[in-house]
């Protein structure tokens, strides 16, 4: 098809997940439609090129060159078994990837649950700790904790979890009663310059929700090491040491959501081997296969494990693609090319460099903060000196008008998002270089200099 002919067969069949219809299929706009990669670079229907500072929305750890290798990896799968479920079956690829993974992952994490995706691993996390609880003796364990603006995905137990409220009031009550309690942006918190303090609150707000709703009831306290919505929410010092005690004493199992954090992104396998704590259960997808192919995994620990094997019962939940032998072959593919190009490595050695370019952005008036962790950054957007917040109009004509276009024209791809506060936020592949990220950095700053002239900020 010309480009001219995609775009109208876009608008003619194509629904867009996450997207206003309305302004993407206007007779002025253009869907971007990408055809093409290569290496941390993407190319549209018109040839352009981009680089793909968000790794095609955290999956894509490796960038687009590693196509040949994986393909050999499909090619000799389909070859053996094209499919098999885990449904009271296994198959070799699944079985050397839980292998793999328990050796990678710290501590008690050596069991393996594997999914489609990353929704699909948080419902299957629930499920798994409610087999648990009820296996133990405790089946009025039915509550959970997790945090504002966090995101866990959209199926509908998932999206029970994820706390922006917009995205779920339509579709009727949580299928699980989760509370929320604050996130960790420091920037916008009275206590957020002291850490210490900061995160005593944060850890007494949690234990206070906990007595409210009820010790005995809560099955999941559940969270990201960086939170993604909001803007990279980097937790303060001893905040998941905290989370760990609290689980401990009331009884509940500690889940990181490594979705998007895990595999690289942070420099480690799982961003919450950061914090030296090692949680009951893990839910992975993205990065799990560099996104060549969809797979998502819950790692579970011993003690949860153990008490499955003994129940008794059939483990209620499965999923037919879950564990499929191609991407199974994959994955384990990618966990080569990991170890064998340095690239956690190559994470760690970059990360204070690109710390240090992104806060020479805190010089331009629009840019209130630099925050994250690795290879996963935000920048919060303010009105004015006093970091004051832009009002929803000016967040469209921002962050869904002028922005995104901006970031084309430089040939970027990064994500404007108002989840909870304005935020601009990059995710480079982790394949990128000193270069690379330079590049990355000075083209947020050409864009940024521009989008605060355009909204009047600093004037």
């Amino acid at each position: 098809m010309s480009h001219e002919l995609m775009q109208d067969t876009v608008r003619e069949h194509l629904l867009l997940h996450f997207t206003n219809h309305t302004a993407a299929y206007h007779p002025e706009s253009e869907v971007l439609v990408l055809e093409r990669g290569e290496g941390p670079y993407v190319f549209d229907t018109r040839g352009r090129r981009y680089i793909d500072a968000l790794s095609s929305l955290f999956c894509a750890q490796l960038g687009y060159s590693y196509g040949e290798e994986m393909t050999s990896a499909i090619a000799a799968q389909m070859q053996t078994l094209p499919f098999n479920t885990n449904w009271a079956t296994a198959h070799p690829p699944a079985i050397h990837l839980a292998d793999a993974l328990a050796d990678r992952f710290p501590g008690h994490l050596n069991h393996f649950f594997f999914t489609g995706g990353g929704s699909d691993s948080v419902e299957a996390m629930w499920k798994i700790a409610r087999e648990y609880f009820v296996a133990i003796g405790e089946p009025q364990r039915l509550k959970a904790i997790a945090r504002r603006n966090a995101y866990h995905g959209v199926t509908l137990g998932a999206l029970s979890f994820t706390g922006v409220p917009g995205f779920k009031e339509i579709f009727g009550p949580p299928a699980i009663d989760v509370t929320h309690v604050s996130n960790t942006n420091a920037f916008r918190a009275p206590d957020g310059d002291d850490p210490a303090a900061f995160c005593a609150r944060l850890l007494a707000e949690i234990r206070e929700t906990i007595d409210r709703i009820g010790r005995d009831e809560v099955a999941v306290i559940i969270a990201e090491p960086v939170q993604n919505a909001g803007g990279c929410l980097v937790p303060p010092p001893g905040y998941w040491a905290g989370l760990r005690e609290i689980a401990d004493e009331v009884g509940a199992l500690l889940v990181a959501d490594e979705v998007i954090c895990g595999f690289g992104r942070l420099g480690e396998w799982l961003g919450s081997m950061r914090e030296d704590v090692v949680p009951d259960m893990v839910t992975t997808a993205k990065g799990l296969t560099s996104a060549y192919v969809p797979m998502g995994a819950v790692g579970i620990s011993d003690r949860i494990a153990e008490t499955i094997h003994t129940a008794g019962n059939p483990l209620r939940h499965g999923i037919t693609f879950g564990g499929h032998p191609v991407s199974a072959a994959v994955a384990l593919r990618n966990l080569e090319i990991f170890e064998r190009d340095g690239i956690l490595e190559s994470v760690r050695a970059n990360e204070a460099h690109l710390e240090a370019r992104l806060k020479e952005l805190r010089s331009l008036p629009i840019v209130g903060d630099t925050r994250g962790r690795g290879y996963f950054w935000a920048m919060e957007l303010v009105r004015d000196a006093d970091n004051s917040t832009f009002d929803k109009p000016e967040r469209d004509r921002m962050l869904r008008g002028y922005l995104p276009k901006r970031l084309l024209e430089a040939g970027l791809i990064a994500r404007c998002d108002d989840r909870g506060d304005s935020v601009l936020q990059i995710a480079p592949p982790l394949i990128a270089d000193t270069a690379l990220l330079d590049e990355i950095v000075d083209r947020l700053g050409e864009v940024l200099a521009d989008t605060g002239a355009y909204m009047g900020v600093g004037v």
